[in-house]
């Protein structure tokens, strides 16, 4: 059987990186990741020569290497030959290299990841039913939203309610399969924590519904945990948690019944009557912390929160923002904090095409060109670490400042998106819910791009980019 283009590829990297030299490897969305005994005897140079490699970088003791989307996940099945992906060995090896904040960030981030497509498209149909139902459109046709049949606006509102409503049964679901645990018990658990034998929160907070909490033992209230994500994450992580260890004990012949039996009963109660409430307060004061930091006056919120998104990402850090995103969605149905950070996507276009159309150097504009293209798609690491901060750190103060005044300017005119997921090109089907909003988020993303690539074409093009591979060889002949 012929070696197919992938299996290729992955026998070039390991080759150039060494096969003693590997102690481990996976994989995340765009990027290879290897652990390696030394950094030093790794010949940069040779790996990003190798077709499909967009770029490298060495971060948290691991040597990653930048494929893209789609790409990574078909290498990495070739290296394995052909096996399919091993959760738990990802997560063992890795963990022997990230540690404190950053592991607890990617956990994080291995929760939310999956649940994220349900809640861009739940952000989608709400778009959509704001534009279908609103005056002006249906002005156009000559109706009222009196015209429209109940059972029609029933079936859209279950479209753009069920993903919220049942949001803590997704989180308990994705948890337990994160850690270790039997997902559909996850998922019934997350059910317990928003039935409708409970209070609905978001009646129990409208003052206008008459709705109260149960109030249990005097002085506990009772009530449904529907948009609660850090109740529902950490029950799951408990939940999960306490039924591997009962299975560890429980006799195999009780095993199916007893083990669910007692992970689902003590988490009920230790989620409605223990975590729910207190947590509860934690999660309000979140959400109020960053909400005030977004509405600092003059912008400056939006600034702070700008020039902070490309330095979370460099360091892994931005995957914390999709709880805090998911929290703000659930809460109060906007998500502000996606706005002021997917600036930085389009400055990070902006300066990695910049580099790119003036760069002399022929695998810069190869390889520029196809990050460039990756990243206005939604992918950031190939034009980041692959361009924008590889030769030079100009390139990299004209992304942030960009994304920064980005912010700042999304800030002052308040724009502010419905969904997550979504990013780039992408990401104006957040808006469509308000005319007023896509057309303003449209004008200063335009801007920010427009800006990123005429500063950096002409102030930060690194000189290393400017000399043709000829002149090079040349160069290290003599």
């Amino acid at each position: 059987m012929s070696e197919n283009k992938y299996e290729r590829i992955g026998k070039e990297l390991i080759q150039v990186i060494g096969e003693d030299n590997i102690e481990s490897y996976v994989h995340c969305a765009t990027r290879l990741r290897f652990s390696v005994k030394d950094r030093k005897t790794i010949n940069d140079e040779a790996i990003e020569k190798i077709d499909e490699v967009k770029g490298v970088f060495y971060n948290a003791g691991q040597y990653q290497v930048i494929l893209g989307t789609g790409t990574v996940n078909k290498v990495y099945s070739a290296l394995r030959g052909g096996r399919p992906d091993e959760e738990e060995e990802q997560e063992s090896s890795s963990s022997n290299k990230e540690k404190g904040i950053r592991r607890a960030v990617r956990t994080l981030a291995d929760i939310f990841i999956p649940i994220i497509p349900i809640i861009a498209a739940t952000g989608l149909f709400l778009g959509l039913k704001g534009v279908l139902t609103s005056d002006a459109f249906l002005g156009l046709i000559g109706k009222s939203i009196n015209d429209i049949p109940e059972y029609l606006l029933t079936l859209i509102s279950v479209l753009t309610d069920t993903a919220f409503a049942f949001l803590p049964a997704l989180i308990c679901w994705s948890a337990f399969r994160k850690f270790g645990g039997m997902p559909v018990i996850g998922f019934v658990l997350g059910l317990m924590l928003v039935s409708p034998a409970l209070p609905n929160a978001y009646a129990v907070a409208d003052i206008n519904s008459g709705v109260e909490p149960i109030i249990a033992f005097g002085f506990i209230p009772i009530v449904g945990y529907q948009g609660s994500v850090l109740t529902a994450l950490v029950v799951g992580f408990l939940g999960a948690k306490l039924e591997k260890k009962l299975r560890a004990i429980m006799p195999n012949a009780l095993d199916l019944i007893f083990t669910p039996f007692f992970v689902l009963l003590s988490m009920m109660i230790t989620g409605l009557l223990i975590l729910g409430p207190l947590l509860h307060f934690v999660e309000a004061g979140l959400v109020t912390v960053v909400t005030q930091l977004i509405d600092i006056p003059l912008g400056i919120g939006g600034l702070l929160i700008g020039f902070i998104y490309p330095l979370a990402v460099m360091t892994g850090m931005h995957h914390l923002f999709i709880m805090i995103e998911t929290t703000m969605l659930a809460n109060t149905g906007f998500n502000p904090l996606i706005t002021l950070c997917a600036m930085y996507g389009f400055a990070n276009a902006g300066t990695c095409l910049g580099i790119t159309v003036k760069a002399k150097k022929s695998t810069v504009k190869v390889t520029g060109a196809s990050a460039t293209a990756t990243q206005l798609l939604g992918v950031s690491e190939p034009a980041l670490f692959g361009v924008v901060m590889r030769y030079s750190t100009k390139p990299l103060y004209v992304m942030i400042a960009c994304s920064a005044v980005g912010g700042a300017i999304l800030s002052l005119l308040n724009v502010q998106a419905n969904s997550y997921g979504l990013a780039v090109v992408l990401s104006p089907l957040m808006y469509i819910y308000d005319w007023s909003q896509l057309l303003a988020y449209l004008v200063v993303s335009v801007i920010i791009f427009v800006a990123a690539f005429i500063i950096t074409y002409l102030f930060a093009v690194p000189k290393e980019v400017m000399v043709e591979e000829d002149e090079v060889k040349v160069r290290n002949a003599v």
